[in-house]
């Protein structure tokens, strides 16, 4: 019989996989913001912030970087709980 997989472990894996994209996006400044943030915050931030994290990984770097520096608006679809919690970071 299969085993069920275990929850927390799939979490796990999800949340390393996402640090690792942040850290290789090919953009240096957006690897230092996105990295160190996810290494110090993306363990305890609810699902839904992490499926917003993942949203922004999947964005273009040079729109990312703009957002979160404030020289262009983000859509709303990136205008997230997550993104102002990068740019207060």
């Amino acid at each position: 019989p299969a085993q069920t997989p275990d929850p927390n472990r799939l979490r796990d894996d999800r949340r390393k996989k996402l640090k690792f994209r942040a850290w290789r996006r090919g953009f240096r400044e957006i690897d230092l913001i996105l990295g160190n943030f996810a290494d110090r915050h993306l363990a305890t931030l609810a699902e839904a912030q992490v499926d917003e994290f993942e949203r922004l990984l999947d964005a273009p770097d040079q729109d990312v970087y703009a957002w979160i520096t404030d020289q262009a608006s983000a859509p709303a679809e990136y205008d997230t709980q997550t993104l102002a919690l990068i740019r207060a970071f």
